[in-house]
């Protein structure tokens, strides 16, 4: 990425901000439009799939697109030893931006549909299983993200990761946040998607946890990347090859 780290992080803070608007928004939308719990989540997932693979398109060539800590942790580790990956500095600007963001999208969509803009949720989210469910979730993102990007087919990524998350609205408990950012953002609105603020610390240790298990997963699946080129030995006492 060759954006000013200004440009990344307006990128990453209206990237967030717009994806929860998107979650919360169609939420709304769709309790008042229908009563069937089961037709409101298809309706909140399939706004969330189309609006994030829209997000990431667009914004991913400015800053990754990574609208979520996890995310930008990861890739942090995984580049931590190469000269173009992201530097530790730049993560402590991003993920700020992305909770920053995912906050002002809450308040964003609360204010399109009339209602509280800053009303803490009461839906509590407080169970081992759903913990699990985000356990899983983010576990799944991180080795599709990081998959992706050791085989080298990152254009996939908007297909790739908006379909991921509509399935995983469905097959995990948690209907998959898997995004810190946007677990705090969603606490701000007292609607169908958010999370009460005392399930939000839970919810984001259990992400952290499947970051982990996901670069876990990624070594194990696709084996550790070769060193890069300037940390390659020369042995001693050998010239190194003249370049042609």
């Amino acid at each position: 990425m060759t954006a000013p780290l200004g440009r990344r992080l307006a990128a990453e803070a209206v990237g967030t901000g717009l994806l929860v608007a998107v979650v919360v928004g169609s939420g709304i939308q769709a309790t008042e439009l229908s009563r069937d719990v089961g037709v409101q989540l298809l309706a909140n997932s399939l706004a969330t799939v189309f609006g994030l693979g829209v997000l990431i398109t667009v914004l991913g060539p400015v800053s990754g697109a990574h609208f979520n800590p996890a995310v930008t942790l990861a890739a942090w580790f995984t580049g931590r030893r190469k000269a173009d990956g992201l530097p530790l500095r730049d993560v402590a600007a991003y993920v700020p931006a992305q909770i920053a963001g995912a906050i002002g999208g809450a308040i964003l969509a609360d204010a399109m549909f009339a209602k509280p803009l800053t009303e803490w949720s009461t839906h509590d989210r407080s169970a081992s299983h759903l913990w699990l469910g985000e356990v899983v979730a983010t576990t799944g993102l991180i080795l599709l993200i990081s998959g992706l990007d050791r085989v080298g087919d990152t254009s996939l990524a908007p297909v790739a990761v908006a379909s991921y998350i509509g399935a995983a609205y469905w097959f995990t408990s948690s209907t998959s946040f898997a995004n810190p950012a946007v677990t705090i953002g969603r606490a701000f609105t007292g609607t169908f998607a958010g999370i009460a603020p005392a399930s939000v610390a839970p919810f984001i240790a259990a992400q952290l946890v499947g970051a982990v298990l996901g670069l876990g997963a990624v070594i194990a699946v696709y084996g550790r990347p070769a060193p890069a080129a300037d940390e390659v030995a020369v042995p001693h006492g050998e010239p190194e090859l003249a370049s042609s």
